[in-house]
């Protein structure tokens, strides 16, 4: 019951509340940013992106939390979703800062993301940390290439994006470690169809 209660708490507070990072924003040092119009929508747009993902990752551990009857691996879970609150607060204060806004969808996407969490779960702890790695890894590598789209003025939205990038690929190998398996191509192959949907309606919506 315990766990069910955070799971709604979690939702509630992704969907509806200002998220709060336990660790000060990414910045570069003496690099100020200075944007055309142009460059603050397309900005705007990657970083909706990366703050969809952070909703979706939210989801997703909350679910596979909920879903594992281990207690040591619920609390794995557990604080990989306290670490990506993080991003989560930092890419929502970088659209504030461009003058823009979060998908309008991000109910939509938290409750496909915790079907799939759940899904996950359910098929057992080796899958599930499997499925963490290869979702981190495919948020890695849609990360950098954010850092190869994202206008090179812009440093403020690159710091941020190549932190995340960083820890993204930890939370993958931290996964694996604990006993994550390999996933079908197929799965994987589906995933990042999926991803591509999500991706390209989020940058608009």
């Amino acid at each position: 019951m315990d766990a069910i209660f955070t799971a709604a708490d979690t939702a509630l507070r992704t969907l509806f509340a200002q998220p709060h990072a336990a660790k000060p924003c990414p910045t570069v040092a003496e690099q100020a940013t200075q944007l055309t119009d142009a460059e603050k929508r397309n900005a705007a747009g990657l970083m909706r992106v990366n703050h969809v993902g952070e909703v979706c990752a939210q989801a997703l551990y909350t679910a596979q939390a909920l879903a594992t009857p281990n207690l040591t691996l619920r609390k794995h879970f557990t604080q990989a979703c306290i670490e990506e609150t993080d991003h989560l607060a930092w890419t929502a204060q970088r659209l504030q800062e461009l003058g823009s806004r979060p998908s309008l969808l991000n109910p939509l996407w938290y409750a496909g993301a915790f079907g799939l969490g759940l899904l996950a779960g359910r098929m057992g702890d080796a899958i599930s940390l499997g499925f963490v790695v290869e979702t981190e890894t495919q948020v890695g590598a849609h990360l950098q290439s954010h850092l190869e789209l994202l206008p090179e003025s812009d440093h403020a939205s690159r710091a941020i994006v190549a932190q995340m990038h960083d820890d993204e690929l930890r939370h993958a190998n931290e996964a694996q470690a604990a006993g994550g398996v390999d996933l079908p191509q197929p799965v994987k192959a589906l995933m990042r169809a999926a991803a591509k949907v999500m991706t390209t309606v989020a940058e608009r919506i």
